[in-house]
Formats: structure tokens, sequence, C-alpha cells
């Protein structure tokens, strides 16, 4: 009986897989490809955290200039309620609006300032009145100039 033909016929192939071409010079590619594709991840989600950031600052602009627009409809309902767009700086009604404006934690805004100028200036019996207010945006210079603006106009029609 002929034994050789259960030997391996290569013994050093056993338990070993064999390579087909020339892998030496790619080894490291792989590892190269994970680091860009790291790297290309990475900057999309910086992309998207700036994106999230500059949504919030939106968010917060029109909900500071949808507050002003609201102050501003409080004292035009006063001048319609009271029928005259002249109210006077030492009226209570005005005092506490004007502070409610100033006080971003009683729904005013920060840095707000409410202001009231009756049209057409000097006449006798104005019947039209601008009311103008200006705060600052989030994340401003504390004590810088206000950089926002909200203006409506009343008009009383005469009696």
């Amino acid at each position: 009986m002929d034994d050789h033909r259960f030997a391996p016929r290569h013994c050093c192939r056993i338990g070993r897989a064999s390579r087909v071409g020339p892998r030496r010079s790619g080894r490291g590619f792989t590892l190269l490809e994970v680091l860009v594709s790291i790297l290309v991840f990475s900057i999309g989600v910086l992309g998207l955290v700036g994106l999230q950031a500059r949504a919030t600052q939106i968010s917060i602009a029109a909900e500071d200039t949808n507050r002003a627009a609201l102050l501003a409809s409080e004292m035009a309902a006063l001048m319609w309620n009271r029928g005259t767009v002249v109210i006077a700086t030492t009226d209570a009604a005005r005092v506490a609006w004007e502070a409610r404006v100033a006080a971003p934690v009683d729904g005013g805004l920060p840095g707000g300032a409410g202001t009231i100028t009756t049209l057409p200036v000097g006449a006798p019996t104005p019947r039209e009145a601008e009311i103008t207010i200006t705060w600052n945006p989030l994340g401003a210079v504390p004590g810088a100039p206000a950089q926002n603006r909200y203006t409506t106009t009343v008009v009383i029609p005469p009696n």
C-alpha cells in the first residue's frame, strides 16, 4: 500500500491561509481609509453642531421680536382704551410698561427700552403715535447700544 497518498503534499501550508498577490504594500491602506472616514464624519458632525447653534440663535431672535410686538401691542391697547395717543411719561401705566420692557425676567427684553413719539410732533391734539422698542440681541456686550428695533404706529380716529 502506498502511504504517500494520505500524507499532505505541502506540509508548510497546513493551518495557514494562502496569500494571493503582493499584499505587503497595502497593509496600512485600510487604516488610512478609516482615519479619512473619521475625519469626514467629524467635519460633518461639527457642521451639524454649528447649524444647531445658528438655529437656536434665530429662534431666540424670533422670540425676542415676538415679545417686542406683544409689548408694543400692549401699549397700543392702552391708547385705544383711553381714546388718546398721549400717555404722560409720569402715568403709572406707562411707567409700569417701560419697566416691563426693560425686565427680561418679567417678559421684557435684554437691554430693552420703550419709547412713544406722538405724530405729528408738537400737534395740539395728536391722533397718531409711534411705539418703538429697542433691545440687545443674545450675546451682545452689556452696555452696548441696542441693535434690534421694533416699531409700530397707532392711529386713533377722531370721535
